[in-house]
């Protein structure tokens, strides 16, 4: 009998740059039918090889902010100037297909969810450091100078309050790809 996750939906977070991304590549590749991805919404541009309703639903400001006005979002926030949310209506999507929901947000959304009655297994995934972490933004050659700087910035808070008590239920540290993805899947097993 294979395993089956504790919780339906699940909350990853941590800085951009931090391997979210690379993780739950790998966690969809070993467990295609039990998890499903909730696809953000997001004003921003695509980048290179991304694709709407696979990476982000891209769209408007205007259509985003009418769209959250009605109440349609879990959460969103505005980072460097663009919108970045969950719709209901993606979380819905995954758990009508009898998948646990995976959630990939900032710490803005995880402070907006814990106001909800989802009930979701936070796990913050934190870089080796400040110093790594720059060079794997910079190592994208997709941010500009300043993007790289608000990035950083918003790592130094997302890694102060993953410290406080109750923040999230596990911290896993992605110094070793293969060491991280072993303890990612013991926080969700």
């Amino acid at each position: 009998m294979s395993k089956i996750p504790t919780a339906r939906i699940i909350v990853l977070s941590g800085p951009s740059g931090s391997g979210k991304s690379t993780l739950l590549k790998r966690l969809f590749a070993e467990y295609p039918d039990t998890f499903g991805f909730s696809v953000s919404h997001t004003t921003r541009k695509p980048r290179a090889g991304e694709m709407d309703g696979k990476d982000y639903h891209f769209v408007t400001k205007e259509h985003m902010m009418e769209e959250v006005s009605k109440g349609k979002f879990i959460e969103s926030a505005t980072f460097s100037g663009n919108m970045y949310g969950t719709s209901i209506k993606a979380v819905k999507d995954v758990v009508d297909a009898g998948k646990v929901c995976m959630l990939d947000i900032d710490m803005q959304g995880v402070q907006l969810v814990k106001k909800t009655d989802l009930n979701p297994r936070y796990v913050f995934i934190q870089p080796p450091s400040l110093e790594i972490l720059e060079q794997r933004l910079r190592g994208r050659g997709s941010e500009d100078e300043g993007s790289i700087q608000a990035r950083l910035s918003a790592c130094k808070a997302e890694l102060e309050y993953a410290k406080q008590p109750g923040s999230y239920d596990f911290t896993i540290v992605n110094d070793d790809l293969n060491r991280a993805y072993e303890d990612l899947k013991v926080a969700i097993f």
